[in-house]
């Protein structure tokens, strides 16, 4: 008798493990990278790269930004400056490792985007569409406000 009570409380026991390790389970995590306030400001002479600025999010980690290109962009390189001995200096980047925080400023006096060949026709007030190619293979395209050799990101009045 206590055979016949025992065995379908172990087997009841088993079903309820099994569902409680399937209930525990999760779906992977989706990978969100975001682009924002990206802004272009134009060299002030012909010949002479631009630079582009934005701010990358992502929740996973590791990510790094790979590349970025444009349509109306002949070539763009990755850079980043820093100060050494009192002299700012500007290096070439492969490919920019988000932090910890999962958030990497593209900035002046910070790591930026070199624009090399910039389609005449672009102009300050225009946009200029920018695709970011991220590792692991992610791609986000992105339109950034354009300001003249002098202008400051749009909407933060020099801030």
């Amino acid at each position: 008798m206590n055979d016949i009570i025992a065995r379908p409380l172990v087997t009841a026991a088993a079903v309820a493990s099994v569902c409680l390790l399937w209930g525990c389970e999760r779906p992977p995590k989706t990978v969100k990278v975001t682009v924002e306030q990206a802004w272009v400001r134009l060299p002030a002479a012909a010949g002479v790269p631009g630079a582009a600025y934005f701010t990358l999010r992502s929740n996973s980690s590791p990510m790094a930004l790979a590349s970025v290109s444009s349509p109306q962009v002949d070539r763009i390189e990755l850079h980043d400056s820093q100060m050494d001995r009192g002299v700012m200096r500007m290096r070439p980047i492969a490919t920019a490792e988000f932090p910890e925080t999962g958030e990497m400023e593209f900035k002046p006096g910070g790591k930026h985007a070199m624009l090399f060949g910039i389609d005449p026709s672009v102009k300050p007030g225009g946009k200029i569409s920018l695709t970011f190619r991220f590792n692991p293979p992610r791609q986000i395209v992105a339109d950034a406000d354009v300001v003249g050799p002098a202008g400051t990101a749009p909407g933060h009045g020099g801030h």
